[in-house]
């Protein structure tokens, strides 16, 4: 009994002392350069090289401020969209904002999504005219960094998928907002006659 019980305390002492043997702060005390920091190691001082002439980002490169920022040369948001607008981007646009816009804004833009039928604060409607004469970059801007109690949608949505949902909101304010002049002369008999009812 008594052996065993030294064989079982000297077993504890063994497997305690490997641990503690394994418990070194190295990794703690290693030395490291930290980014743009000062450093001995370069003759220059610096704690990292420059990129070579010509490096080019994998899959972030955003030298076109108006596709990538919704900004002009000037620093102001674009007028126009900067995309080719086709029916296939203003189809794109509208089956992006009904996933990712109408829970808030609705689908006609207006301000009247499930959410604000749930108690949340209705969106400002797209049809108003401070809206209706917003440069197109602004929406983009919104949608790429929040505004009020929109969060930002840059990690959702790709900036090529902004542009198409901006279409989509254009198309949207036109139907809204079409001059009489526009109509065919069916659509301008029926408007009339719901006008007059």
């Amino acid at each position: 009994m008594r052996r065993t019980l030294s064989l079982s305390v000297l077993s504890v002492v063994s497997v305690l002392a490997l641990a503690l043997g394994g418990c070194r702060n190295d990794m703690h005390h290693q030395a490291k350069i930290k980014p743009f920091r000062e450093s001995t190691f370069f003759a220059d001082g610096a704690s990292a090289r420059a990129l070579p002439e010509g490096t080019v980002a994998r899959g972030f490169l955003r030298e076109d401020a108006a596709l990538s920022r919704g900004q002009g040369p000037d620093g102001k948001f674009v007028e126009k969209i900067p995309v080719p607008i086709t029916r296939a981007l203003v189809l794109r646009g509208r089956e992006r904002f009904d996933i990712y816009c109408s829970p808030c804004h609705g689908r006609t833009g207006e301000g009247q999504g499930m959410i604000v039928q749930r108690g949340f604060k209705r969106p400002m409607s797209y049809h108003i005219d401070r809206l209706r004469a917003e440069r197109a970059g602004y929406f983009f801007d919104v949608m790429t960094n929040g505004f009020g109690q929109m969060s930002s949608y840059a990690a959702q949505v790709p900036p090529e998928d902004r542009w198409a949902i901006v279409a989509w909101i254009r198309t949207l304010q036109a139907s809204h907002h079409m001059p009489k002049e526009f109509l065919l002369k069916e659509d301008e008999e029926k408007l009339s006659s719901s006008e007059s009812k």
